[in-house]
């Protein structure tokens, strides 16, 4: 159970994003108290009868919920997941501008219920709206931030770990930039337990990773929900467990190691866009990790998402 006594979690969206994110919650006992918003009454209250009638098995936490934004007052943390799904062949930048609009009404009325909150972004455009939100509440960086490439960075781990023959546990890589088509890999972090990556030898007899196929992989990890949701019209269980990971480190004050996305500041030369790099989240929020480097090529590559970004909240302003 997190460090924070009697903590509360407060998700926004009763669609198949947040009643998954409640879901994985209440199962890994993310809070003692985990909440559920949306502005249709039925489906929430559904959501919600549905969730507890399975209290038996959850341990201590409980769950609420209704069209009310009351019941997000005083909320720990706030998992933002409402706003319009993305569609098959639809890119998360086009959701940007219905998704934005839903933002800047929400987040003046859920300041009012819940100021001391920290905020985490997973609506698409994630980075964007990140954007948009921190401006207008005026929360510092910290507390208000993106899920980001935390849920595309595990992708990366279960693939690497597939072929490399080991526990995702020890792989050590990460997905940094837009959580979206300009994300790429830190190749030049990238190791299994401390051997680096193209130095792998699998313990199954097959060859050692190329950078042709590193590069494979890096398109199959950007395409991945694209894939899920040609099959099953939307991605909702990994980014449910992701979010509920993100919530424990905040209420757990853990100084976990994740690649959320906050507003940068002369990260590298890059200002005021929001983008993923390795960050410390604890129950202050998520700092930057400033001394992670990037190889020339990975930094061109950082730099030219963060200049997509940038255009787009530009548009959206």
């Amino acid at each position: 159970m997190s460090v924070i006594e009697n903590s509360k979690l407060t998700v926004v969206g009763a669609g198949g994003v947040g009643s998954s994110v409640a879901y994985a919650a209440l199962i890994r006992g993310s809070a003692r108290h985990v909440a559920l918003y949306d502005i249709d009454a039925a489906k929430t209250t559904a959501e919600v009868l549905d969730l507890a009638h399975g209290a038996q098995f959850t341990g201590s936490s409980d769950i609420v919920g209704g069209d009310d934004i009351s019941v997000a007052a005083g909320s720990h943390v706030v998992v933002i997941t409402a706003g319009a799904k993305q569609k098959p062949g639809q890119t998360r930048i086009e959701l940007a501008s219905v998704n934005a609009g839903i933002l800047k009404v929400l987040m003046p009325r859920l300041l009012d219920v819940a100021p001391n909150a920290t905020f985490v972004l997973v609506t698409n455009p994630c980075d964007v709206l990140t954007v948009l939100a921190h401006e207008a509440s005026d929360l510092p960086y910290q507390r208000i931030f993106a899920s980001g490439t935390v849920l595309d960075t595990s992708r990366l781990r279960w693939m690497i770990a597939q072929r490399a023959g080991v526990s995702i546990a020890s792989v050590h890589a990460y997905i940094v930039g837009e959580h979206g088509d300009s994300q790429f890999p830190l190749w030049s972090h990238a190791t299994i337990g401390t051997v680096p990556i193209l130095d792998w030898v699998p313990l199954d007899g097959q060859p050692k990773f190329t950078v042709d196929e590193l590069d494979r992989i890096a398109i199959d990890v950007r395409d991945a929900a694209y894939k899920v949701i040609l099959g099953k019209g939307a991605t909702n269980y990994a980014i449910g467990l992701s979010s509920a990971r993100i919530v424990e480190a905040l209420l757990g004050d853990e100084h976990s190691v994740m690649p959320v996305s906050t507003v940068l500041n002369d990260f590298h030369g890059v200002s005021g866009v929001a983008l993923s790099v390795p960050s410390v989240v604890s129950a202050a929020g998520a700092e930057p990790i400033r001394e992670v480097d990037f190889s020339d090529h990975e930094l061109g590559l950082f730099r030219r998402s963060a200049d997509a970004l940038r255009e787009v909240a530009d548009s959206l302003r």
